[in-house]
């Protein structure tokens, strides 16, 4: 087993780490509105675009994570009007789109120098061992954006999300906003793409929300459940990529399902167990002179209602059997 300071103490670890923190912050933050809009699969579109603009880049010699944000942006624009028109040939151009840029991505990857298939699947999957400083600096930069953008913007992107038609009618500017929204997703998209792979960036956007709204009882916890829960499956699915050697993009999935699947279940035990227990409350008070028999039974009083004897116990009233 590797010690995790001798972990640490390699420069590839700890720029792994910290790009792993980063987009654990930012995808469930811009996934919440995602989710409210019905729009949780918009992050795998948005990372079919972002290949044609890696592809570029390679091609070209330039940084694929600046090109690759130019191409998601663009697209973001696009989706956008395309749903403002509300034409039924949106879905249609949209498919065409996302579609045609991983292909284009594919293609453009394989003839660039020093592309191919390990390149390909470098960024369709993750690689978050080549993260180098000067792609850390960007994506410093990108979650700062991403993070203050949603802080400034919440009550915007909550509203809109909620109901289009009532913040349209308030005069909000609800294509600027939604716009807005999608150009944060295409940013994530990029900033996602080398810790857990253009195909995959979508689940990360969306499970830890996922999980938020079966723990949360409001939007604020649950988009802190989602926060918390998106910085304990990256972090913690890069460590356990470095210790188990397996790709670090499908392990941080696989955990955050884990802890999804984990946090249903406790929920479905705890709504059984709280149903089982309304079941069993009484909501009809006794007292000495309520005209129903008291019967002593062991160190307290039950009384007898309807065939059956009820105690106090606390703030209600339980049920402890039938009366005969």
């Amino acid at each position: 087993m590797i010690d995790v300071i001798d972990l640490l103490a390699l420069d590839f670890v700890r720029n792994s780490l910290i790009a792993a923190l980063l987009v654990g912050i930012t995808a469930p933050l811009v996934g919440i509105f995602l989710v409210q809009r019905s729009m949780s699969l918009i992050g795998d579109g948005m990372g079919h675009v972002a290949l044609a603009g890696v592809g570029i880049g390679v091609l070209t010699r330039t940084s694929p994570v600046w090109t690759a944000l130019l191409a998601t942006v663009v697209a973001a624009v696009i989706i956008e009007l395309l749903r403002r028109t509300g034409r039924t040939g949106g879905d249609l151009a949209l498919a065409v789109m996302f579609y045609g840029g991983i292909a284009a991505g594919v293609v453009i990857l394989a003839k660039a120098p020093g592309g191919g298939s390990a390149s390909l699947a470098s960024y369709l999957f993750g690689a978050i061992n080549t993260v180098t400083h000067a792609d850390l600096t960007a994506f410093a930069w990108l979650a700062a954006l991403v993070v203050l953008t949603v802080v400034v913007m919440r009550s915007r992107f909550f509203a809109v999300a909620q109901d289009e038609e009532y913040a349209r009618a308030t005069g909000m500017p609800v294509l600027a906003t939604n716009v807005l929204l999608t150009v944060l997703v295409a940013v994530t998209v990029v900033l996602s793409m080398r810790v857990i792979g253009l195909l995959l960036i979508s689940a990360l956007m969306i499970l830890p929300n996922a999980t938020g709204q079966v723990l949360g009882r409001s939007f604020r916890s649950t988009l802190g459940i989602a926060v918390a829960t998106g910085l304990l499956t990256s972090v913690g699915g890069v460590i356990v990529s470095f210790h188990a050697d397996t790709p670090s993009g499908g392990t941080i999935v696989l955990l955050a399902v884990g802890v999804f699947l984990v946090a249903a279940l406790a929920s479905a035990v705890h709504g059984a167990v709280r149903r089982h227990h309304r079941a069993e409350e009484h909501h009809h008070e006794h007292w000495d002179e309520c005209g129903h028999e008291a019967v002593l039974h062991d160190d307290h009083v039950d009384y007898l209602h309807d065939g059956h004897r009820h105690a106090a116990h606390g703030a209600h009233w339980d049920e402890h059997g039938h009366h005969g």
